[in-house]
């Protein structure tokens, strides 16, 4: 069972059919895409673990995940732990990873770098409660992503409106406020693989946005290697360290990461989920390790094999399609001289299509994926992409 019906699910369903495993996909909307390439569909809340459980148990699966679809991870780590499947970790240990309360918490009760947080279930307290405030600071809600309902505020200005926002997109009521940890270079948010406990593939990138997207906050393209190979191996122990003490088992994990201008490396996220942007398959093309069949497989307790560490190929860079204003789509248009080798363009979209400024990963309508020789040309192109590549819009 899949939870969800997302574009980004379209290679995990793909893995899935390719090792001849039947595919269900779930959730409340059967209109969405990935409905289209299952062998079935489920209509339920993904967000309601029981709802999830009672399906489950009347299909008979043999295993579920929730790739790339944060919502439902805790009832996919729910429905594991009471019929016995295959399971990424200790569903307590899954509510923790994706609560950003419970995970903050946890963070600093076991000495990780940590920014300070607190969360609130109510606008009044959080508006009663500002004397702590050091701006700038981020307002969130704990159970979010695909940065909605994500606000940076530099004064008490914008605090009202930040925390209305927040509460809006949060699906518990409940949101966290936190100081910014200001980043050296980029923060990475990419994807790794445990293995029965261990960090088997670990990766670090380059998180890019778009400052004059309707959310600068939303990631709009990604590269690889990362901007602090020197800071990766302490990362990667502290990550091996925190999977430990929460005794996860087998997944694929997404995981951001930053180095903080005060030197200190800090683990922002770490959910048990394939990342959404197709950053398990931008590691396929850098490294040629695939990561969704092992999740796939893993899923249903099959032998993973060829989960291994191994270099980047080259530099590469994902770039997320995304319109500038709400409007018409007309055309998407990529200027020949390039300077990257163009591996592939996955337009979501058509001509005559409505489009939505950039708020959120569900306002992407596509990706390129990019090769270059050389760091210079990336980064050229990562810092000037409007030059290279346009979105037209009536």
């Amino acid at each position: 069972m899949l939870l969800g019906g997302i574009h980004y699910l379209l290679p995990v369903i793909r893995a899935a059919h390719q090792q001849g495993y039947y595919v269900i996909t779930a959730d409340y909307l059967p209109d969405n895409v990935a409905h289209q390439y299952s062998d079935e569909y489920c209509n339920v809340n993904i967000t309601d673990k029981e709802a999830v459980l009672k399906a489950a148990k009347v299909l008979d699966i043999d295993g579920i995940i929730s790739f790339g679809v944060d919502p439902g991870v805790v009832s996919a780590a729910y429905v594991q732990e009471q019929m016995g499947l295959p399971q990424m970790g200790p569903y307590e240990s899954v509510r923790i990873l994706q609560n950003k309360d419970l995970f903050r918490k946890f963070l600093k009760d076991n000495n990780f770098n940590v920014p300070e947080a607190k969360s609130y279930t109510t606008k009044e307290a959080a508006l009663s409660d500002i004397e702590w405030l050091n701006f700038p600071m981020i307002v969130k809600p704990t159970d979010s992503a695909g940065s909605k309902g994500v606000t940076r505020i530099d004064n008490i200005e914008g605090y009202d409106a930040a925390l209305d926002y927040a509460f809006e997109k949060s699906i518990s009521g409940t949101v966290i406020v936190e100081e910014f940890v200001d980043k050296v270079g980029c923060s990475s948010d990419t994807d790794s693989f445990l293995l029965n406990g261990e960090l088997k593939f670990v990766s670090f990138n380059a998180q890019r946005f778009d400052e004059n997207a309707a959310n600068p906050y939303t990631p709009a393209a990604y590269s690889w290697p990362s901007t602090f190979p020197e800071h990766e191996e302490y990362l990667r122990s502290e990550l091996q360290r925190l999977l430990s003490l929460l005794n996860m088992k087998t997944s694929v994990f997404n995981i951001e990461t930053r180095v903080a201008s005060n030197g200190k490396p800090y683990i922002m996220e770490c959910t048990p989920r394939g990342g959404g942007n197709r950053l398990c398959e931008m590691l396929r093309y850098a490294t040629g390790v695939d990561l969704i069949t092992a999740q796939v497989r893993a899923a249903v307790g099959d032998l993973v094999e060829g989960v291994e560490q191994k270099p980047y190929n080259s530099h590469w860079a994902e770039i997320i399609l995304h319109a500038d204003r709400d409007g018409i789509f007309s055309e998407l248009e990529i200027d020949p001289n390039i300077p990257a080798k163009l591996i592939e363009t996955d337009l979501w979209v058509k001509q005559g299509d409505l489009v939505h400024a950039f708020n959120g990963a569900n306002d992407a309508i596509g990706t390129l994926v990019l090769q270059f020789e050389k760091s210079d040309a990336l980064e050229l192109v990562i810092k000037h992409q409007s030059e290279w590549i346009k979105i037209i819009t009536k």
